[in-house]
């Protein structure tokens, strides 16, 4: 019986909408084989952290013998080369897309935690490696919570069932949390409608990504280009760059590409992790 492996990898360039590896051959940095102390089948969902002079790299690692997602950390000094750290964090559930936000001095951490029928935020205790349950943000059924900073105040986006992306304002991260007047903001439409990765601002745009779940799960990534959000409108178009991630129908991401996290390193010049999935027997 074959099942999908989900590798990490790097990518770069000079944009958030023009990003591409190294080179057409190029291998994923973090595979579920540089996962020790699990038997590890796929790492996926990366997000990227630069603190006190290295870079961090947060992601899903499920294990094949509990079939739960744990979120595990690399570091790195250049954003290249990685040495895995270890587990971040475990829970008797499922976790995954682990979004890691700096505010000030504090860090924060927005795994999945849908199996709890919550979006949970913890906070670093001794970061990277020892987090605490500071809240929970919201009650219900909720996929990859993206949270924002945006016009002075904070915004969540997380998908709701197969095909409803909902949104939420708060004045803290912490919340209190209360749905926008627009939401649900995009419905029955499963291209766009789950979160794929941070929200950036680029070029004065402020950008979202979205996993293309048609006709295949994490087939590929699309980007939203979010035109007002204000506590009382919103409005968005999909960039004609979309979509920036494919599945390329060999190696490593040959039958998918789900997610990105992107982050300007200088003027014009931009990294990113992404995952991409091929076949496992």
């Amino acid at each position: 019986m074959w099942q999908l492996t989900w590798s990490i990898a790097m990518y770069r360039g000079s944009s958030p909408l023009a990003l591409s590896p190294e080179s057409p051959e190029a291998r994923p940095s973090l595979t579920g084989r540089d996962i020790r102390g699990m038997r590890c089948r796929s790492i996926a969902d990366p997000f990227l952290l630069q603190r006190d002079g290295c870079w961090h790299l947060f992601a899903e690692a499920v294990d094949a013998d509990s079939g739960r997602g744990e979120i595990v950390f690399a570091t790195s000094p250049d954003a290249q080369v990685w040495t895995y750290g270890g587990v971040a964090l475990r829970e008797p559930l499922h976790l995954s897309y682990p979004l890691v936000i700096a505010s000030g001095r504090d860090v924060f951490l927005v795994p999945e935690t849908r199996q709890a029928g919550a979006v949970r935020l913890y906070q670093a205790e001794s970061f990277p490696d020892r987090w605490r349950l500071a809240g929970t943000l919201l009650e219900g059924q909720f996929a990859d919570a993206t949270i924002a900073p945006h016009g002075g105040r904070w915004w969540l986006f997380a998908q709701r069932g197969l095909d409803e992306l909902r949104l939420f304002g708060a004045d803290a991260i912490a919340g209190p949390w209360v749905e926008h007047p627009r939401s649900p903001i995009r419905t029955g439409n499963r291209r766009i409608t789950r979160p794929a990765g941070r929200v950036v601002t680029f070029d004065g745009r402020l950008i979202r990504f979205a996993q293309d779940a048609w006709p295949n799960y994490g087939s590929r990534v699309r980007a939203i280009e979010i035109d007002r959000l204000t506590p009382t409108e919103y409005a968005e178009h999909e960039v004609p760059e979309s979509p920036i991630l494919s599945a390329t129908h060999r190696g490593w991401k040959a039958l998918g590409m789900h997610h990105v996290d992107a982050h300007e390193v200088a003027p014009g010049s931009w990294i990113a992790a992404v995952d991409g999935a091929t076949i496992a027997l």
